[in-house]
């Protein structure tokens, strides 16, 4: 006789399913696990031997095999330990043969029979969900799981003896409740930042149409202040789009105790970061920083300091809004729907800009061309706004605190967010789509100057050499600059405020 548990194999943030079957009979004593299983999976083994004897329970002298079926998929983590041990049990007839049929499983065990956390719970519970199933989950993943529906039974037991005494009838376990991780404390303001008002109408731009953006001044201009407060204007995350990020984060096990975070993903990392951590893959094909970062802001500081072909890596996911990493034995698709800001530094000594500096390195222009030089054009060309920031003076900071914060521009953002909504949800497009994520053809109809605009865009694109993808870019740019001033057409004035941001790229490269 077989005793089957469902449970799930991972490719991506997809959870597809996996049956394991468990087989006792007569013959040398034995326990093996066949069907395409990792190191983990295959020391699982050992863990379900000591958990199950930690239990009061000790496994048969006959031979035991575990299959995991389909056998061609690979099987990878931990989360295989708890059905392996459930369809032991069952076999061995500690548990009711039927009380297993409607449940996924997935759980780590310890040696003394505690089921303990694992990643992928979400995707997990929203998959079962999908096949009618219920889920058995680590109590530490609960209430993670259930916000995959309201109605999907899920039992998160503690450990093994818990579980077995709730389908005994000796024990009920309570349904865990959704929860959402505490918030950590205000998020930085606007209104800290004296100055860089130019800076600062860049940065609500961005917000508004999703726009990446890309700050050049000497250090200590606050181009780094000015990226932390981008999430502080930023609409916050649709119930959509919080589990997209959950599904992803749960994936990479950045969950604590199973409460989801509603706040929009910032990610900020060094720029010694490699292609793998950048972008995904590993040995695993794990989620790199562009998708740990779906639905928020990617913060490249020192932009120039990253390696040329890991900063190359973000052209293809900054166009169409996932990665697919492609080994030997994977190819997985992440999301990575991510807003870039990205900050540098005019030049490698930081003062190529200052009136009467001389750079020791030659000619300021020299200087700064060949440090802007580590920036491919093709990856500039994809950034619509670029601020050159100044240094900030003594008279700014002791003048007091500016009288608008992120409180209002957040109003105004999310008025040109709406619109946009409005906007793209009567063209059938998603709900999440805004003025830089919406199909060029699109675009092309919604953002379609006046007569004027049409005049200055088209002279524009001829003296500034602009690519199909800058003159795109332009239009993204005007048509949100149009939203945040509530007006339907965009105009001339729109065109020539997103061509100046354009423009300002090619200061540092060519001096």
């Amino acid at each position: 006789m077989v005793t089957r548990v469902a449970t799930v194999a991972f490719e991506g943030i997809e959870a597809r399913a996996v049956d394991v079957q468990v087989q006792i009979a007569a013959g040398i004593v034995a326990f093996n696990v066949v069907g395409l299983a990792d190191k983990a999976v295959a020391e699982s083994r050992e863990r379900v031997r000591s958990a199950l004897i930690a239990s009061g329970l000790a496994l048969p002298a006959k031979r035991i095999t575990v299959n995991l079926a389909p056998a061609d998929l690979p099987k990878e983590g931990s989360h295989y330990d708890l059905p392996i041990a459930l369809a032991v049990m069952g076999a061995i007839g500690a548990l009711p043969s039927d009380a297993l049929a409607g449940y996924c499983v997935l759980g780590e065990l310890a040696l003394d029979g505690t089921i303990t956390p694992v990643a992928g719970v979400l995707p997990a519970a929203m998959a079962a969900n999908a096949r009618g199933l219920g889920l058995i989950c680590p109590a530490a993943c609960g209430p993670e799981a259930a916000w995959a529906a309201s109605d999907m039974d899920v039992l998160a037991p503690r450990s093994l003896i818990q579980l077995a005494n709730h389908f005994k009838g000796s024990q009920v376990m309570a349904r865990p409740e959704p929860a959402i991780a505490a918030s950590g404390g205000p998020l930085p303001d606007l209104r800290d930042i004296k100055g860089q008002e130019a800076a600062k109408r860049a940065l609500e731009i961005a917000a508004a149409g999703g726009h990446n953006l890309l700050f050049n001044g000497p250090p200590g201009a606050g181009k780094s202040m000015l990226a932390a407060r981008l999430p502080s204007i930023l609409p916050p995350l649709s119930p959509r789009e919080l589990l997209e990020v959950s599904m992803i984060q749960s994936v990479a096990g950045q969950i604590k105790g199973g409460a989801l975070s509603n706040r929009r993903p910032f990610r900020q990392p060094h720029h010694s970061a490699s292609m793998a951590a950048l972008v995904g893959g590993g040995l695993n094909a794990r989620p790199g920083e562009v998708s740990l970062a779906h639905g928020g802001v990617l913060f490249l500081d020192e932009l120039p300091e990253f390696v040329p072909q890991v900063l190359d890596s973000l052209r293809q996911p900054m166009e169409t809004g996932e990665v697919m990493i492609a080994r030997a034995n994977h190819r997985v698709t992440y999301p990575a729907r991510f807003q870039l800001v990205a900050a540098m530094n005019p030049c490698r000594c930081g003062q190529a800009l200052e009136p009467g500096y001389a750079c020791r390195r030659g000619p300021n222009e020299r200087c700064m061309a060949q440090y802007g030089a580590r920036i491919s054009g093709p990856l500039l060309d994809r950034i619509d706004l670029r601020i050159e920031v100044g240094a900030v003076s003594a008279a700014d900071l002791i003048l007091p605190p500016p009288a608008e914060g992120s409180r209002e521009t957040a109003a105004r953002v999310a008025a040109a967010r709406e619109r946009q909504s409005t906007r793209y949800a009567e063209r059938g497009l998603g709900p999440a789509i805004t003025n830089a994520t919406c199909p060029a053809t699109v675009i092309e109809e919604v953002a379609a100057p006046d007569a004027e605009g049409t005049a200055l865009i088209r002279n524009a694109a001829e003296s500034m050499r602009l690519s199909a993808r800058g003159f795109h870019r332009t239009l993204r740019v005007a048509r949100t600059l149009a939203d945040l001033y509530g007006e339907e057409t965009v105009r001339r004035l729109h065109l020539a405020e997103a061509l100046s941001y354009r423009a300002r790229a090619d200061k540092p490269a060519t001096g």
